[in-house]
């Protein structure tokens, strides 16, 4: 199959476009025929090496975590889905090699759900992982109710958008932190905007005077300690971005695979309740300028990599 990997850690410069052997089917798995594939900061992350403290590489590395695509071929043990199902994925295992930037991916079941139907697979492919994150935030870790007024950073990036449609669908008030270009942006979903930079911290004074009830940082370092700062008597503070939220008193979230969890962000796409930005889109084999474009920081919703299956 062809596929995009990388040999060692490095820039964007060392994933190669070429052939890579097919994935085996083992039993708790199904063969998916990719369709599209999102990118996500973790991805460069991975492959520049910063999580190889905890996630082993096993080189050549196929990168990629989000899928949406059709499954070809279900494992002896996996009942759950049947040739021609359309479904999407947060396929990460505990080690780095079989990823989703590829023709095909064997997928655990456990990270699979059914594709939402109203969505087309360059959409699908932008929901799993940035979804899941910020529902498992939103809904576990701050555990988000009626009548809370909720901060989030980075709010018209890809965990930050979901988190503010998940917040909204919650009954909350919503202030999200984005540059000014994506301000209208924001108000679509819901939040309220502010801007990033100096004086963040009067802004959102001036629209929660006493405090939010709930902050989500994707950013970590000085955000995280002016959202502990920003937060009401009893506020909850959860991190995607820093460790040193526990030491504020608040969660440290690493997204985990969850197929009930995907299935629920699954129909709430279906029901219109969630929507997919898509900012950008690259054929596989131009996936580095994905992830350069990535590494820049001001994706508007996500960016995806397409598999051409026409041609």
């Amino acid at each position: 199959m062809k596929a995009i990997s990388y040999k060692a850690y490095g820039g964007p410069e060392v994933l190669e476009y070429g052939e890579m052997p097919d994935p085996k089917v083992g039993p708790d798995s199904v063969l998916v025929k990719v369709r599209a594939a999102a990118v996500n900061p973790v991805d460069y992350k991975c492959r520049q090496g910063h999580l190889d403290g905890i996630l082993d590489a096993v080189f050549p590395v196929i990168p990629g975590w989000d899928v949406a695509g059709v499954v070809v071929q279900p494992g002896a043990a996996a009942p759950e889905f049947t040739v021609g199902d359309e479904v999407i994925g947060y396929v990460r295992e505990d080690f780095l090699s079989r990823g989703t930037f590829a023709e095909y991916v064997a997928a655990p079941v456990r990270t699979l759900a059914r594709k939402p139907r109203n969505l087309g697979f360059e959409e699908a492919a932008g929901l799993p992982l940035a979804g899941l994150t910020a529902y498992q935030v939103v809904r576990g870790a701050l555990a988000v109710r009626e009548g809370d007024v909720v901060l989030v950073h980075a709010a018209a990036g890809g965990v930050g958008s979901f988190a503010v449609q998940l917040a909204r669908h919650a009954g909350a008030r919503v202030i999200g932190t984005a540059g000014e270009r994506n301000h209208a942006y924001l108000r679509e979903l819901g939040a309220e905007p502010v801007t990033y930079g100096d004086g963040l911290a009067d802004r959102v004074r001036a629209l929660a005077p006493d405090g939010v009830d709930a902050a989500f940082d994707t950013i970590g370092g000085d955000t995280l300690r002016l959202s502990a700062a920003l937060l009401a008597p009893g506020g909850r503070l959860a991190s995607v971005a820093d460790g040193a939220v526990l030491g504020l008193g608040g969660r440290y979230c690493f997204v985990r695979p969850d197929a009930d969890d995907l299935h629920h962000l699954s129909e709430l796409a279906e029901q219109g309740v969630v929507t997919v930005h898509v900012d950008a889109t690259f054929p596989l084999e131009r996936a580095a300028e994905a992830h350069r474009l990535s590494e820049e920081g001001r994706t508007r919703g996500k960016i995806v990599v397409t598999v051409d299956w026409d041609g």
